[in-house]
């Protein structure tokens, strides 16, 4: 089974760290550098991933930790 991508969201006055398709967060940080940095550690594990959305919900990050094609040219 395929691991699920993670995403940093606003939730409240702080940001939650959510697995794609689950319906409750894995975790939630007061701040959003906080949640980016757990965010990141699972995403590296796991090999997956990270969306960082803004306070408006667009995304304005993404970064992939492991499944990069190989033969994409720079």
């Amino acid at each position: 089974m395929r691991s699920k991508n993670i995403h940093v969201v606003p939730h409240g006055t702080g940001w939650n760290v959510s697995r794609e398709g689950d319906a409750a967060p894995s975790s939630h940080h007061p701040t959003q550098e906080e949640a980016i940095e757990a965010a990141t550690d699972i995403a590296r594990r796991e090999q997956v991933e990270l969306l960082v959305h803004g306070r408006d919900g667009q995304i304005r990050m993404r970064n992939s930790f492991g499944n990069d094609p190989a033969n994409v040219r720079g």
